[in-house]
């Protein structure tokens, strides 16, 4: 009886160093740590998203406190440096922001002001380039486009 208890007790502790390992390992296609808000900023709630294929998200997110927008591109599987940007353009005022260059996990923020106006906003990541148009303007239909280069 005592080899049986032994043997299972082996076994259990086995088992439970395995789920462990398991647990503690990130899956292959892991996204990256980060979020809108960490780039942002916490009081930037995200108001719009659009895919870049497979590749990764741009988000648009709004500050009601202080009526600026940001706009961060974050890549889904992190590695080596590629092109990526986030922009951000508001037609009425002629203001705009971008950030453009070699990233391994996102580009931005970039900011602008935009309470009250329709934005226009994208980025890309590689080859595949997002642009969205009159965007967040209420009743107000955006256009979207998505191009791969």
């Amino acid at each position: 009886m005592r080899f049986s208890r032994s043997v299972l007790t082996a076994t259990a502790l086995a088992a439970l160093s395995v789920g462990t390992t398991a647990a503690l390992a990130a899956p292959a296609s892991a996204a990256p740590n980060t979020t809108p808000q960490k780039v942002c900023g916490s009081s930037y709630k995200t108001v719009n998203s659009a895919p870049i294929g497979s590749l990764g998200t741009v988000y648009l997110t709004y500050n009601s406190s202080n009526g600026k927008n940001c706009v961060v591109t974050i890549r889904t599987n992190p590695g080596a440096a590629q092109e990526m940007s986030a922009w951000i353009y508001v037609p009425d005022t002629d203001a705009g922001d971008q950030d453009y260059g070699l990233y391994t996990s996102y580009a931005g923020p970039a900011y602008v002001y935009g309470k009250a106006h329709c934005v226009d906003w994208g980025g890309h990541i590689s080859n595949v380039y997002v642009q969205v148009t009159g965007s967040n303007c209420a009743a107000l239909k955006e256009q979207r486009v998505t191009t791969t280069r």
